[in-house]
């Protein structure tokens, strides 16, 4: 006993200890970020645009939020359905396999070799040029294997009775898996949908070759029309030789890492409540 008890002391420091290790970088990272972002928050951040290397942020931030929920509503009901077709309708079929195997495959491919194949097929290809729509197909397509699988897996979890009782009570394929299924998987459901939200958030290769980048506002025209969007500031001005520049990136990854936060906390309490009342 005396031996046992050694042993899960010294794996409980040795645990400790690797999790200090990962923590450090982390809690190093966002104050470096957050203690040079701070003198560069002020009012004409949120109000005024970008203008050469200074001037403020109101076209990324919008240009973020506009591009990034056009992807997701591209890429939540697609992947939704095919999770549902997958661990519903014909999960042992060969179409089924292979749209795994298809969703693995997209899930490993680089974001910028992503980025690349929308700017040979939208921006050059359909003639559409740099623009919102090309950018957030993009995100979608980063986002949708997360989706799939989340909710394949989800859905996978449900106990095979609930599905039963729904078809004894008479309702149909599409009621059970409506009501009861997909309410049942919620919370690994929307698990999907954000961990697609925080990769689009978080996405500058894809954009470069699709979106492009403004310095106005967002037009709000799906093509033909470049957008801004906030890693680009942090990519770009952060090698710019001007503090103005160097200021304005710091503050863009300030922004980026509250939204994060924000989608993690906004997550974790709708995961908590779809788990109370499934």
């Amino acid at each position: 006993m005396t031996w046992r008890y050694i042993k899960d002391r010294l794996m409980l420091i040795l645990a400790s200890a690797l999790g200090l290790i990962l923590v450090i970088p982390i809690v190093g990272m966002i104050w470096l970020v957050v203690s040079r972002a701070l003198p560069a928050l002020n009012f004409q951040l949120f109000t005024q645009v970008t203008v050469g290397t200074g001037g403020g942020l109101a076209n990324a931030i919008v240009g973020t939020f506009y591009i990034v929920g056009l992807g997701l509503l591209i890429a939540a009901p697609l992947g939704i359905a095919a999770g549902v077709f997958l661990g519903e309708i014909a999960p042992t079929s060969r179409f089924s396999a292979m749209v795994r195997f298809t969703t693995d495959v997209l899930a490993g491919v680089p974001s910028i070799v992503i980025g690349y194949f929308g700017y040979v097929t939208m921006v050059l290809g359909l003639g559409w040029g740099f623009s919102t729509l090309a950018g957030a197909i993009a995100l979608a397509l980063i986002g949708i294997p997360y989706v799939v699988r989340s909710t394949e897996i989800a859905l996978s979890k449900v106990p095979r009775g609930m599905r039963e009782a729904s078809m004894a009570l008479g309702a149909n394929l599409t009621t059970t898996v409506w009501r009861v299924s997909l309410r049942s998987a919620a919370p690994g459901v929307l698990t999907g949908v954000l961990l697609a939200l925080s990769l689009a958030i978080g996405e500058t290769a894809p954009l470069l070759y699709t979106a492009g980048w403004s310095s106005y506002m967002p037009s709000f025209a799906l093509t033909h029309s470049p957008i801004g969007y906030l890693t680009y500031v942090v990519w770009t001005f952060i090698n710019e030789p001007f503090a103005s520049a160097n200021a304005l990136a710091y503050a863009a990854g300030f922004l980026l890492l509250v939204f994060i936060v924000l989608v993690n906390v906004i997550a974790r309490s709708l995961i908590k409540r779809a788990t109370v009342h499934s």
